[in-house]
């Protein structure tokens, strides 16, 4: 089945914007199947930098039909003001190239204050959000009273209604819980109402069945995953997690589909680790220490939807096995390898030690975290500049073996290599459709 689905093996932020960007080349369809303008995935084209929050990292390429799932909260004023770049930019040249699902959550902008109010009472006990509104859109689906895409093209007395109905009780809590002003629901419907026009255009209303069509016929359809798998809602570092699931298996109830044959998965990796906001991070290298300062700079790494510098640490061996057995992941792709040609020494965890017992696995409750320290092999870098290298055969040996174990701890191959943030700096060793 010429299905591939890429998803992000660490904690979000491995590079999948970029390699959607290449691989959507000889794509007929790109979908984003979960998440929000939580992500940002950051692009390279022609020697500008673009970062797209939710449309499709595909909408460069013209000949590619851009789609956002029933699974994604819809942030409208994002949206649109990320439709109206686009156009005015000249990269989404052709209205037919973006559909998006009219069973979309709408995201507004009562639940961005919500989401920033509880983090501002949280104090310590923060969960590190990016107060977009992702986790309130979310609540208000499973609620069974969120407002879809679909409802922003009702009349106007029913989508009036509908908001009220919803969002009585949110304001309710913003007023007396968290002793902020509401945001009113008139000027809320006045808002949303102004991207009708703009929005019509792109409404898709059974985007299940567009997909299993196009299955059937043998076009070749990439699934975009967003943020990472250790941020999974159920499978990740709770409580420190996304507000969906970022797995594989996302892609059948986000999109409504199901397949009798697998599909391919792309995980994607950095060949070091990088977090944003709180929670346990295992291989992390503290910001005062030289390899984590090296690794910030090199990286640039700074958060994409937030700009929060990221935390680093070393590539985290257990972690990625996890990974791949959630997702069945059939290939990895190492991101931003450059990066390491500033270090003398590269380290990879390899176990996990608790008091005197040597653990394998990835740790699925954190309970005693404090206890938990990461064991080590060590690896020679290399002083070639890897920016400048085209093919497999002209990386340096100490960077071949680095390559080679991680495969084989694995097991499963390397089939993309990042040498840098271009297009031409990726290293397509196998074709993945």
């Amino acid at each position: 089945m010429p299905a591939l689905i890429v998803i992000g093996s660490q904690w979000g932020d491995e590079g999948k914007g970029k390699l959607i960007d290449i691989l959507s080349a000889g794509s007929d369809f790109v979908v984003r199947y979960q998440g929000g303008a939580n992500a940002g995935h950051t692009l390279k084209v022609e020697g500008e930098q673009i970062i797209v929050h939710l449309v499709p990292s595909a909408v460069f390429h013209s000949q590619v039909k851009c789609l956002i799932s029933g699974g994604v909260v819809l942030d409208l004023e994002g949206l649109y003001e990320e439709i109206k770049y686009l156009k005015q930019s000249g990269k989404l040249k052709n209205d037919n190239q973006l559909l998006i699902s009219d069973s979309a959550t709408l995201l507004l902008d009562l639940h961005k204050q919500l989401d920033q109010a509880r983090e501002k009472r949280a104090e310590k006990n923060k969960i590190g959000t990016t107060g977009k509104g992702i986790g309130p859109a979310y609540e208000s689906r499973a609620s069974r009273k969120a407002l879809l895409f679909s409802d922003l093209f009702e009349e106007d007395t029913i989508l009036l209604n509908k908001l009220k109905d919803q969002f009585q009780e949110t304001q309710y809590l913003i007023k007396h819980f968290y002793k902020s002003e509401a945001i009113s629901i008139q000027k809320i419907f006045e808002k949303i109402k102004s991207y009708r026009e703009t929005l019509k255009p792109y409404r898709s209303s059974d985007m299940s069945f567009l997909l299993s069509q196009a299955l059937e016929q043998n076009k070749k359809v990439l699934f975009e995953g967003a943020q990472g798998t250790l941020l999974d809602l159920y499978h990740g570092t709770y409580p420190y997690v996304t507000s969906s699931s970022t797995l594989a298996g996302g892609v059948f109830s986000s999109c409504g589909l199901g397949f009798s044959t697998p599909p391919k998965v792309l995980a994607v990796s950095k060949a070091y680790s990088t977090r944003v906001g709180k929670g346990p991070f295992l291989t992390e290298c503290l910001e005062n220490s030289s390899s984590g300062q090296i690794l910030q700079k090199e990286g640039q790494e700074f958060g994409a939807t937030t700009g929060r510098k990221r935390r680093c640490g070393w590539l985290d061996l257990p972690a990625l096995k996890y990974a791949i057995r959630l997702n069945s992941a059939s290939s990895l792709a190492l991101m931003k390898l450059d990066v390491l040609s500033a270090l003398k020494e590269i380290k990879v965890c390899v176990a996990y030690k608790i008091e005197s017992k040597v653990i394998e696995s990835f740790p699925v409750s954190f309970k005693n975290f404090n206890k938990i320290k990461a064991i080590y092999k060590s690896f020679p870098s290399w002083d070639e500049d890897l920016s400048v290298v085209r093919a497999k055969k002209d990386l340096p040996q100490t960077a071949l073996n680095y390559i080679n174990f991680i495969s084989a701890e694995l097991k499963i191959p390397v089939d993309i290599i990042s040498v840098g943030p271009s297009r031409s700096q990726t290293l397509i060793l196998k074709e993945l459709f």
